[in-house]
């Protein structure tokens, strides 16, 4: 292949590079725009939102999105353009050759080659990424009251983390490259197969042996709030074995709820932050940053009453089935191209070294880019129904009011600011705005009270 090919091929990939983030930082600067002229609260929201949470809100988010535009130009248009320019990724494969050799292992076998390839990247990408995480939770996050984690504790979640992703990752990388030199012309088949049982496998143990590592979960104690989800769970032959309260104060004030597991093992995890007050009946042992957060135990039945409706309604089924078409169809591409040689000389790779690897990198990131921009925004205008479907299952359990309830208090113990530009929510937003989700729960009660 001649190198006018391999130079087109980068310059294509550094333009997909460039453009894909400037409508992202565009996009956001709308919404930048939002956070410095919306002074005013809503009218939907005067009885429940004071003037001082709506500008705490305001500036939350501005600063928020001010970080987020900072970082995607210098992580993700001029860190990134500059590795592709300079060939970062040819170099660093060249290292792992290099600390293969010395060490006296087999430079010739790939698998080898590959997993030291992923040790050294990953080292790279999460020194890259650190004085990022560390502004945004020891800076940003502390400035507007929500980082809860100390500086030790921030170390070791990182170097846990670290731990854990190589563990699973190493062997997951070995097993892709074996499937690709063992399974003939159709092994595009059987690694959609593996990446598929993979993705189930995770989904069911990241949850039990994994999450704890980083967050103490507890069994919710007895009483009429575990008595009342049980029976909700019941009501709905929801297959509930375990309940759970996570610890996630300890690492931030955000507030959230959530099921997992597969088939008839279901458990349901409440944050601790969404039960604040529970068993608090006065404020004698909360901090001012804790007074009047949390959720009623009816509040708490309401959220999970619509994170059910996403079972009942098999969001989560058809996000997995969805999924794994996307899959199939990726390494599909993955099969027929990966063997073209200028996806190679144009990050620096000599003629004729065409590592598995770093193909898979090349068609899943830069050659589907456009692809897979259309997929995500695909998946976030679906998300956004089920969100509304799952809104409407709670309504119909007679939760509407206490849902309503719930979703303003969370939006205020989150610091959730209310308005929205139209383009930034569309192309960003998997779950409807607050506005949106409490237009549409009075719309169906007025509907109810109409056939009534």
């Amino acid at each position: 292949m001649s190198i006018l090919e391999a130079d087109d091929v980068l310059y294509s990939i550094l333009a997909l590079v460039i453009i894909e983030n400037a409508l992202e930082i565009y996009i956001a600067y709308r919404q930048v725009k939002v956070y410095r002229n919306a002074l005013t609260v809503p009218t939907e929201l005067k009885a429940h939102m004071s003037s001082e949470t709506f500008h705490k809100a305001r500036k939350y988010g501005l600063d928020g999105e001010n970080f987020g535009i900072f970082k995607a130009v210098v992580m993700d248009v001029l860190l990134l353009c500059l590795e592709l320019y300079i060939g970062l990724i040819a170099l660093l494969w060249q290292m792992s050759v290099d600390v293969v050799e010395r060490l006296q292992w087999d430079s010739s076998n790939e698998i080898i080659v590959s997993l030291v390839f992923v040790l050294i990247s990953n080292v790279l990408s999460t020194f890259k990424s650190l004085p990022f995480k560390i502004y945004k939770i020891f800076v940003l996050e502390e400035k507007h009251g929500f980082n809860k984690q100390t500086a030790g504790f921030f170390a070791w979640d990182q170097v846990k983390g670290f731990l854990v992703t190589q563990i699973v990752m190493l062997p997951i990388t070995a097993a892709i490259i074996f499937i690709v030199q063992r399974g003939g012309d159709n092994f595009f088949i059987w690694l959609w197969v593996f990446a598929g049982v993979i993705s189930l496998v995770l989904l069911t143990l990241y949850p039990i042996f994994i999450a704890p590592l980083f967050d103490k979960y507890t069994p919710l104690e007895d009483g009429p709030l575990r008595q009342s989800i049980e029976n909700l769970a019941a009501s709905l032959k929801f297959p509930l074995t375990k309940l759970y309260v996570v610890e996630g104060s300890k690492r931030s004030s955000h507030s959230n709820a959530y099921f997992y597991g597969l088939w008839n093992s279901k458990r349901i995890v409440l944050f601790d932050t969404l039960l604040l007050n529970k068993g608090k009946p006065d404020d004698s042992e909360l901090n001012d940053d804790e007074k009047g957060k949390g959720c009623t135990d009816e509040e708490v039945l309401a959220v999970l009453g619509h994170e059910l409706g996403h079972w009942k309604l098999g969001h989560v089924t058809k996000n997995i089935i969805i999924m794994q078409v996307h899959l199939f169809l990726m390494f599909l591409v993955f099969g027929y191209l990966f063997k073209y040689a200028p996806f190679y000389e144009a990050l620096g790779f000599p003629p004729g070294t065409r590592p598995i690897l770093v193909g898979l990198l090349i068609i899943f990131t830069y050659v589907m880019a456009p692809y897979n921009a259309i997929i995500n925004f695909a998946m976030t205008i679906l998300s956004r129904r089920f969100e509304y479907q799952a809104d409407e299952f709670a309504h119909k359990l007679g939760f509407e009011q206490q849902l309503c309830r719930a979703l303003i208090k969370l939006n205020l113990d989150n610091l959730g600011f209310p308005i929205y530009d139209w383009l930034y929510s569309t192309w960003n937003h998997s779950h409807p705005t607050l506005l949106q989700r409490l237009a549409r729960l009075k719309q169906l009660g007025q509907s109810q009270k109409k056939v009534q």
